[in-house]
């Protein structure tokens, strides 16, 4: 089967209509985006948020920047949005994060907020981000990567490790539905994904003052589980869930339009690399216990495993 958009996203989790949850995952937006800019006032900013689904986190965010565009390829989530919430500042469409409308350089902030996993092709998406910000401009990336015990979406442990076909067979078998569609990438794949921003990793200040990023509602300060989540992304950084600011580098030619030509994505080589450096990974643990070569096609190597 070939993997392709999620048009219904939001009939399979209704959770994206809780307007606690989502206004909380805004106002963390907001934090974050004060502290990177070092200014309470973001209302000379321009911002669009790719995956925007019910348009809750968007609306909160109206109140605090210039404008506010919201886009997904979910209609109904799209005809939710623009039935419920109007500002003058505030825009809904449905659109494809691959096929951006907005111009070039005409964007302040993006947000990308746990939709890279959803997409077709998470590196055509990053490359059009690249596209509509300005130089300077920035995307507030926050996610997962496949390195998690729970798979979030559907509550299975370990689902999100498992090699695709394995994976299909687990959700058939908890009866949680007939293909796993979330593809998540590995910590560092997820680095390299894009050579046009400069990453600043925010997953670890925002941890540490639950209060200032407004997350102490799930971290209360001092807790338990506030001092291991600290431990963990001081130490483990690829085990934590992940809130990055991607500045987009001011570097470049100048096109034809005067607009500043920035960098391109990497390669999808690079994803294709990092994924068979995982399969060679799984493939010395199955051939371990046999006396069985294996060539490594990352390096060009060989190894034999002799059974212990």
């Amino acid at each position: 089967m070939e993997r392709d958009y999620q048009f219904n996203y939001s009939s399979l989790k209704p959770s994206v209509f809780n307007t606690e949850q989502r206004e909380r995952k805004a106002n963390t937006i907001v934090k974050v985006c004060q502290d990177f800019f070092q200014t309470a006032d973001l209302s000379d900013l321009d911002l669009l948020d790719v995956g925007s689904s019910s348009g809750i986190i968007d609306n909160y965010l109206a109140d605090h920047f210039r404008s506010v565009s919201g886009i997904d390829i979910d209609k109904a989530a799209m005809e939710h949005a623009q039935g419920t919430f109007r500002k003058a500042n505030l825009h809904f469409s449905y659109g494809d994060a691959m096929r951006l409308a907005q111009a070039d350089a005409s964007i302040d902030v993006v947000v990308c907020s746990h939709v890279y996993e959803h997409v077709p092709d998470a590196s055509s998406m990053f490359g059009e981000i690249v596209r509509v910000l300005k130089p300077g401009g920035v995307c507030y990336f926050s996610g997962n990567n496949r390195f998690m015990f729970m798979e979030p979406h559907y509550k299975l442990p370990l689902l999100s490790l498992l090699p695709r076909p394995l994976a299909h067979r687990y959700m058939r078998i908890t009866g949680k539905g007939h293909y796993y569609h979330e593809k998540h990438l590995s910590y560092w794949a997820l680095k390299s994904l894009c050579c046009g921003f400069k990453r600043i990793d925010y997953s670890a200040k925002v941890i540490a003052d639950p209060d200032r990023f407004g997350v102490a509602y799930m971290l209360p300060k001092g807790s338990i589980k506030h001092r291991v989540a600290t431990f963990v992304a001081n130490h483990f950084p690829w085990a934590t869930p992940h809130i990055w600011i991607r500045s987009a580098r001011s570097t470049g030619s100048v096109s034809a339009s005067g607009n500043n030509t920035l960098p391109q994505t990497v390669p999808t080589a690079a994803i294709r690399s990092d994924h068979r450096r995982q399969w060679y990974r799984r493939a010395k643990l199955a051939f371990a216990i046999c006396d069985i070569p294996l060539q490594n096609h990352a390096s060009g190597s060989r190894s034999r495993y002799h059974c212990g």
